[in-house]
């Protein structure tokens, strides 16, 4: 039974990013940090909550993966990894910006502009598909794109006036 593994992993992983998360949001904050469109953060907890609480309650736990999807979900946390190495500090899961301090323009904002939203867009859809969960990965696909579209503009905005750092 692979599933329950792999669920349990990916929780602890999102409850320990939470906490870097919210401690890096504090730190922010705390030196002149302005927190923008905070309602979003709750429907972010509710999305990912509910993604692998409805793979924990609707996929059989005996569902043998395709350990090709679940191997590029592990190649996406290394992805991840990178953000996060990235960004370090100014890691969070809310949208707070620092004024007058430079955009990151290193690591994976290199190539893109939103790498960790790339990277979730891929892994709502991937866990579920690992496990031959068409739905879950079409309908948390979906939530997650009008979530991620409200918020990356909301983000967007509040970089606007940010110099690039070289």
């Amino acid at each position: 039974m692979i599933l329950p593994v792999v669920l349990a992993l990916v929780a602890l992983q999102r409850i320990a990013e939470a906490l870097y998360a919210e401690r890096n949001t504090q730190r922010l904050l705390a030196r002149g940090g302005i927190e923008i469109a905070p309602r979003q953060h709750g429907w972010l907890v509710l999305l990912h909550t509910t993604w692998l609480l409805s793979m924990a309650l609707f996929v059989p736990w005996s569902t043998i993966p395709n350990w090709w999807l679940l191997g590029f979900y592990a190649v996406l946390q290394l992805a991840r990894v990178w953000v996060l190495a990235t960004l370090g500090p100014y890691w969070t899961t809310k949208i707070v910006t620092m004024p007058g301090t430079p955009l990151v323009r290193r690591g994976p904002y290199r190539f893109m502009k939103h790498p960790n939203y790339a990277i979730v867009v891929c892994e709502i859809a991937v866990l579920p598909l690992a496990f031959s969960a068409w739905t879950i990965a079409i309908v948390f696909t979906i939530f997650n794109a009008a979530l991620l579209a409200w918020r990356i503009r909301a983000e967007n905005r509040s970089l606007a006036d940010r110099p690039v750092s070289s």
